[in-house]
């Protein structure tokens, strides 16, 4: 029974929607939608179900064919769901013919990260990039709004940045993109000048996937209490702390996590904050070892990377979560091929280790597992860096 006094809101329900294509197996579908899910779950709403047809391409007019679009009109119907999620970037056509067969709220892949985005910026740099990213949005996908009361109403996908019907005219909303752009230039000035009169201190990042416990990690290196739940794009703001090692002191960076297909309009709008990563002089790239597409979110994280202009840079892989490390133990007859899921933690760190020449360690940050030997790697890293740098000045060591 519903409590009447509560002040709060009830949760959204929600189904997801995912287009395999031709190269894609099930599996990866599957995980695909799984992510989905927990982005849904981050933003505040239920997921209670999911969709999947196979196409060679999603269909132009509805992203799905007409025989699974009516199945899905009967599904939200029957069950009275509040959401229609999909996992692409829909068009701003494609939206509006789901809306009008649907008659429901449709979100896609980038609106839905933009939602988590909005309501994790706390900083008013962080609030004035997700803004500038919501509105290039939002430019080309004017003509489908809800009414000005239904976005009053608020959900998930409607904490928007402008809420009068005023705010549509396309004219304002370019002039606002404008001012927006200038204060992220100063701002980014204000940056720069903050980073150079960080002295000649050595800079380390922390890069990776979303959720694989950078924020953790940076709580363990530098004594401070940074938030960090299990929960996507905790960090969203980049944290900066001095770290000291046997009297060795470098910065200490931790970055916003990266994600498959990261919307494009939020790459561009949080390359500020990503000058952290640029102008690192290592990178530490954390990676959870517990997830069953670790490889695949190693590869999208060299992907941002490249995208960014830093993947050249010094790197050392971090495998966190060795305590969550789960695996199916072979019989001696059994003749199943060696996968992801029989290999022992031991298996897999000399597969790394092999492929990697040793440039990689394995750690559980929540149970501070191997934390010292990753604070000796840190230090001899860092000092390598220093001494190449300035090679006369050694009363550090």
């Amino acid at each position: 029974m519903p409590d009447l006094y509560s002040n709060k809101p009830e949760q959204e329900s929600a189904v997801l929607i995912g287009v395999a294509g031709q190269y894609q197996n099930d599996r990866e579908v599957n995980e695909f939608l799984n992510e989905l899910a927990f982005l849904t779950e981050t933003a505040g709403a239920n997921p209670i179900h999911k969709f999947i047809q196979r196409l060679d391409i999603p269909n132009p007019k509805t992203y799905v064919g007409s025989g699974k679009l009516a199945e899905i009109e009967d599904y939200v119907k029957k069950e009275n769901i509040d959401l229609v999620i999909f996992d692409d970037e829909l068009s701003p056509s494609q939206i509006r013919n789901l809306e009008r067969v649907l008659n429901r709220r449709i979100l896609d892949r980038t609106n839905l990260i933009l939602d988590i985005f909005a309501k994790r910026a706390k900083t008013a740099h962080a609030k004035t990039q997700v803004e500038l990213a919501q509105y290039q949005y939002l430019l080309p996908r004017l003509t489908r709004m809800w009414t000005h009361l239904e976005r009053q109403r608020g959900g998930i996908g409607l904490r928007g940045p402008g809420e009068t019907e005023i705010e549509t005219d396309r004219r304002i909303i370019r002039n606002k993109i404008a001012r927006l752009k200038h204060q992220l230039e100063k701002i980014d000035k204000q940056k720069e000048i903050q980073r150079k009169h960080r002295g000649k201190l050595v800079r380390v990042a922390l890069v990776g996937y979303t959720n694989v416990g950078k924020s953790t990690i940076m709580n363990l290196m530098s004594k401070t209490d940074l938030f960090a739940e299990n929960k996507l794009f905790a960090t969203l703001d980049t944290t900066v702390r001095k770290v000291i090692i046997d009297n060795l002191p470098f910065l200490l960076s931790d970055t916003v996590g990266f994600i498959r297909k990261l919307p494009h309009h939020l790459v561009e709008s949080f390359k500020s904050t990503l000058d952290e990563v640029r102008e690192a002089d290592m990178l530490l790239h954390v990676v959870d070892i517990s997830h069953p597409n670790f490889e695949e979110q190693i590869n999208i994280v060299h992907q941002t990377l490249q995208e960014l202009g830093a993947l050249n840079k010094p790197t050392y892989l971090v495998f966190n979560k060795t305590d969550a490390y789960h695996f199916i133990e072979k019989e001696e007859d059994d003749l199943t091929p060696v996968s992801r899921e029989n290999l022992s933690l031991q298996e897999l760190k000399n597969t790394w280790m092999a492929k990697n020449n040793a440039s990689s360690i394995f750690i559980s940050a929540l149970h501070k597992a191997n934390i010292s030997e990753l604070k000796d790697v840190l230090y001899q890293q860092v000092k390598k860096i220093h001494v190449e740098r300035y090679p006369f000045n050694d009363f550090l060591y």
